[in-house]
């Protein structure tokens, strides 16, 4: 116990005289593991990370106490256990430096930008989902935000038109030649269209769910896209973001989430900018 003390204190001391850099420091760290826990919350890895904590606390309890051989096996576990993590969240690891690798940091600095042409875009694609929802036409739209899919509209056709409703429904009309792939909205845009996404890697994703739902799915889980689906069997509207599904939405749910989702208010006040919540997501996976 006093050993416990002596660390507090110096932790303590530590804080007392720490300087600009140091506080830089600890910032970048708490950052990320604010961002590691976020990651594991959202993956079927959350369990296991749940017992490595118990299994470092216990660590942690058995040096304290002098458990000296629970300590040493602990120990041995825990560095034999290193490799065993990097192997396990392969898959969340991979995606993480994915959507760093292709995040466009000055759009990231400057926010969301034409967010008159967002607004609108919206505004249209809300009109021609209503439409394909009620005529059970299948539909598939990707809007890209930091992270750049310029990989995914390669796979397609370029477009590079403005966003209306009749452009929208025409592209996903049954006999046109696009309307199995993805349509790609960028900047508010119509960048292409007909093109292939990743398909969902989530084994838990409800057997109901078709190639178009679970390729909406992986394209949110590989990105930071906001993907909206419509079902072609019941015409139902679905909305993707970070490998969540929310399902079966009127359009005026699914014009307000997407609105909070990609839109920045640009209006000044106070000198500051304000961006809209994204309170509105909040649901779970598989939500049928």
């Amino acid at each position: 116990m006093e050993q416990f003390k002596n660390e507090i204190m110096q932790a303590i001391q530590y804080l007392l005289s720490a300087d600009i850099s140091d506080v830089v420091d600890i910032a970048i760290v708490a950052f990320l593991i604010y961002k590691l826990i976020g990651l594991i919350r959202k993956t079927k890895t959350s369990r296991v990370a749940k017992g490595i904590v118990v299994v470092l606390l216990t660590l942690w309890m058995s040096e304290l106490l002098k458990l000296t051989i629970a300590n040493f096996i602990l120990t041995k576990t825990v560095e034999l256990g290193l490799l065993a993590l990097v192997i396990l969240f392969q898959p969340e690891l991979r995606r993480m430096l994915e959507r760093v690798g292709s995040g466009n940091i000055i759009s990231f600095l400057r926010g969301n930008i034409h967010a008159q042409t967002v607004d609108a875009a919206i505004t249209q694609t809300v009109i021609a989902c209503t439409a394909m929802s009620k005529a059970k036409t299948g539909a598939l739209i990707v809007f890209e935000r930091i992270n750049k899919l310029d990989n995914q509209m390669n796979t397609g056709t370029i477009i590079n038109a403005d966003t209306t409703a009749e452009l929208i429904k025409n592209i996903f009309f049954n006999k046109a030649p696009l309307h199995d792939g993805a349509l790609i909205i960028s900047e508010g845009r119509i960048s292409a269209a007909g093109c292939m996404l990743p398909m969902s890697e989530n084994p838990n994703l409800s057997r109901d769910l078709g190639m178009r739902h679970r390729a909406g799915i992986g394209m949110s889980e590989h990105s930071d896209a906001v993907v909206a689906i419509i079902s072609e069997e019941t015409g139902s509207i679905s909305i993707a973001v970070d490998g969540m599904l929310k399902r079966h939405l009127t359009p005026d749910t699914f014009e307000k989430i997407l609105r909070n989702e990609l839109i920045v208010d640009d209006r000044l006040d106070g000198g500051k900018k304000k961006k809209n919540s994204l309170s509105l997501f909040k649901v779970k996976k598989n939500e049928k």
